[in-house]
């Protein structure tokens, strides 16, 4: 349940109080849902306090399909709502990802905003209907994020398509700057919204993550920085992935599926303006920068995130938002869809316990992700044959082939055995424990690789000293 990773969710909207990371928190101000009529959402740009109230009369109205929780405050006080959306939205359900979008990281990027409480509404009132969204909430768990930086919209004004003006939270920091950086040490003073977004993914195991922004028309992948990058210059080298072939195909599913982004036609006729070929870019490749979100989320917890920049005009007027939802609703969707790709399954002992934080990854990639708390793992790869290789603490290291399909996910469980002691000297013996000594888990015998070049902060980097290809 989500209270076992210490979020909190609202239960009762009618009380006053919900628990938030182990410690109660009053809402804004007391909620009666007694009296709701059903209204559809217009397309008009909410307010903090309407989308509050929006978020929280969704709901009271599909209590079996919604659950509301702040992740922490912004500086100015407000909070930073989450709404899960699913056919179990309260509990975790064996088997079944997390994925998140996040809107509004930058406050005068506002379009993002207001399509995620559309996606929400969409979501609620076709789950009955419309069998491919009963499909997708029935076997996904989607976490929605409107506005990372509430702080920052209350600043910004309609009409402005440019400009700096609300991007920042209210202490003047650009949160999508503001992540810690596998490439350079960021030494930006870390924000409050950065902060719950971190303590957030780091509680919560998400496969696939979204985040909107606004000023351009295009899919934008990872890696963001690069080692050797110029800052804020176009046409730079490309800095990929491990799994660049996942990213790319990510990026194109919502390219591919939204009304006018793969035609990659640029948002002015100007040479300084760059279009992108079908609708999508490596990040670093358009222009690097340190302490984006998306490479963390992939560097740190094994997340797809693709930044998605879904109009031109960073807050156009708000007779245009219905053409934007239009033109980017069948993308939210499929985009989410993509979890359901791939290999997943669990990771147990012999006597079928799960084991939680075994160390995986997939051979030839070096970029490691964990298993949950109930063993469970996930991983989205194209069709093709790989090899997994599981590490966990006082068992045996595996390798195992797996074959991945067009048409569904691979199913595979993964059973460790215990390690076998190693004799040390006569009349004692010690498992191998490679997290406290320079052996290779695959291959004791050979040294500990090094990279003189990373932040050996990184979990990327640890990961690539438990695992060796």
């Amino acid at each position: 349940m989500l209270r076992s990773v210490f979020l909190s969710v609202i239960v009762s909207l009618t009380c006053h109080n919900t628990l938030i990371y182990g410690q109660y928190t009053e809402f804004s101000r007391p909620y009666d849902g007694s009296n709701l009529a059903p209204q559809p959402l217009d397309f008009v740009y909410h307010n903090h306090d309407e989308m509050t109230d929006f978020l929280r009369q969704t709901a009271f109205r599909y209590p079996n399909l919604t659950a509301l929780y702040s992740i922490g405050k912004s500086v100015q006080n407000r909070d930073l709502w989450v709404m899960v959306v699913s056919s179990s939205p309260y509990e975790h359900m064996l088997g079944k990802p997390d994925v998140k979008y996040i809107g509004n990281i930058h406050g005068n990027e506002a379009v993002g905003r207001e399509l995620l409480l559309h996606l929400i509404q969409y979501f609620v009132t076709n789950y009955y209907t419309d069998p491919y969204i009963k499909w997708l909430l029935d076997n996904t768990r989607i976490h929605i994020m409107p506005s990372m930086n509430p702080d920052g919209f209350a600043a910004s004004r309609e009409g402005e398509c440019e400009g700096g003006k609300g991007r920042s939270n209210s202490r003047g920091y650009d949160l999508n700057r503001n992540f810690p950086d596998y490439f350079k040490p960021n030494t930006k003073r870390s924000q409050p919204e950065t902060e719950a977004v971190k303590d957030w993914i780091s509680k919560i195991q998400f496969l696939l993550s979204g985040s909107l922004h606004g000023g351009a028309l295009v899919a934008s992948y990872p890696f963001d920085n690069t080692p050797n990058a110029i800052f804020h210059s176009y046409g730079s080298s490309a800095s990929l992935t491990p799994d660049d072939d996942v990213f790319k195909h990510l990026s194109l599913v919502y390219a591919s599926n939204h009304q006018k982004m793969s035609r990659g036609v640029a948002c002015k006729s100007s040479a300084s303006t760059p279009s992108f070929q079908n609708g999508i870019t490596n990040g670093a490749q358009w222009y690097p920068l340190t302490g984006g979100m998306q490479d963390y989320n992939y560097v740190w917890f094994g997340c797809y995130e693709v930044t998605l920049e879904i109009s031109c005009c960073k807050y156009p007027p708000a007779h245009e938002l219905k053409k934007y939802w239009s033109d980017n609703q069948l993308s939210l969707v499929k985009f989410l869809s993509e979890a359901h790709r791939g290999v997943q399954g669990f990771v147990s002992d012999q006597n079928g316990i799960p084991i939680e934080k075994a160390s995986l990854k997939i051979k030839g990639r070096d970029i490691g992700f964990q298993t949950t708390k109930y063993g469970e793992f996930w991983r989205i790869l194209l069709p093709g044959v790989y090899k997994l290789e599981v590490y966990a603490d006082g068992f045996s290291p595996r390798e195992i082939e797996f074959m991945v399909v067009d048409q569904h996910p691979t199913l595979l469980n993964v059973t460790l055995s215990p390690a076998k002691p190693h004799k040390q000297k006569p009349g004692t013996y010690q498992f191998v424990d490679v997290s406290q000594g320079p052996q290779d888990p695959i291959n004791p015998s050979l040294p500990t690789p090094t990279c003189s070049t990373c932040n050996t902060d990184s979990p990327r980097d640890r990961d690539a000293i438990v695992f060796r290809d």
